[in-house]
């Protein structure tokens, strides 16, 4: 295993030291509580938080700023935030407005967030809750009943952080949240696995000739493993799942986003994104706003996914709205 690290152990810390120590006016580091926070909180203005294994940065830690999270917290890779983690985020950014709480569909993240929530709540805070499951792969996995939130989570987090900078109560807010949440659908295909810091071994076998269609963002098998194929191939098999499963129609206009799960070169994501587009013109779709990059990634495995959003003029502002985060691609 080849990786800049330290001690193993403090893979974590020492990542999340580096991103405050890069942004010193925007962002504050609580080291014990493994949380990133905005330096300045609009007490007025609802605040919205999120927090998961680590692994898959930008999110979510890299994602916090005016315009999209409030605060976030970070787990060991691959693993739910401690309850204190997630208690500790909502309390220091609560507001007069109230906290959202997004909540990728893992079981881990779930339990600790919903413990937080009541210790938040029995304090006298503010506070909601709303998960996300936009991964169309699977119904069920090793970490989820139902589907998984994967990188349709970005989404989620750039709208509902427009809409808190506007001034949006914090119903409204949850109420975006769920408006994003019924209309994005993502899937993902890994060429191969990634090695956690920790583990320092493959989380799993996969041939050089295979693929596996449908993987989840920490691993979990997906749909099946196939024989690798062409870009273009591979890229048709993961937009007629997104396409299909809401399904997307003549007519509209939607968000496209091709996302690198850590491994992936930038020129292969737009090979993929050019057939992508293709695909959305022969369905009809107009792609009114598209994102090639990284925004969910598992480490270091080399993959995609592809995510569409169904757009109305609500969801397309508030996505046009500005942000400012450590990674500036939001």
């Amino acid at each position: 295993m080849k990786k800049f690290v330290n001690d193993p152990e403090n893979f974590v810390p020492d990542f999340m030291a580096g991103i405050a120590a890069a942004n010193p006016d925007l962002l504050e580091a609580i080291p014990e509580h493994q949380l990133i926070k905005r330096r300045n909180v609009d007490a007025s203005k609802v605040a919205i938080v999120q927090g998961s294994g680590s692994g898959h940065e930008p999110a979510h830690v890299m994602a916090v700023g005016p315009g999209m999270l409030t605060a976030a917290c970070q787990g060991p890779v691959f693993a739910a935030p401690p309850v204190d983690a997630c208690y500790e985020t909502i309390k220091s950014v609560a507001t007069d407005a109230g906290v959202l709480v997004l909540v990728n569909n893992y079981q881990g993240d779930r339990m600790a967030w919903d413990m937080a929530t009541e210790l938040a709540e029995a304090e006298g805070i503010k506070v909601k809750q709303f998960h996300i499951n936009d991964d169309v792969a699977v119904q069920d996995s090793l970490y989820t009943v139902g589907r998984r939130g994967v990188a349709g989570n970005f989404f989620v987090m750039k709208a509902c952080g427009a809409a808190s900078e506007n001034g949006a109560s914090l119903d409204e807010v949850l109420a975006i949240a769920e408006k994003v949440n019924n209309n994005v659908r993502t899937m993902g295909v890994a060429l191969t696995s990634c090695i956690p810091p920790a583990k320092g071994d493959p989380i799993f076998e996969i041939g050089d000739d295979e693929m596996e269609v449908g993987v989840g963002i920490h691993g979990e098998p997906g749909r099946e493993r196939a024989k690798i194929t062409s870009a273009d191939e591979i890229t048709e098999t993961l937009y007629e799942a997104v396409q299909t499963d809401l399904p997307f129609e003549s007519g509209d206009r939607v968000a496209l986003m091709i996302n690198g799960l850590g491994g992936t070169p930038p020129a292969e994501l737009y090979v993929i994104y050019n057939k992508a587009a293709q695909l959305a013109a022969e369905t009809g779709l107009t792609v009114a706003r598209n994102y090639v990059g990284e925004y969910c990634t598992s480490l270091e495995m080399a993959g995609a996914s592809l995510t569409m959003l169904k757009l109305d003029d609500e969801l397309e502002k508030l996505l046009a709205a500005p942000a400012e985060t450590a990674t500036r691609i939001f």
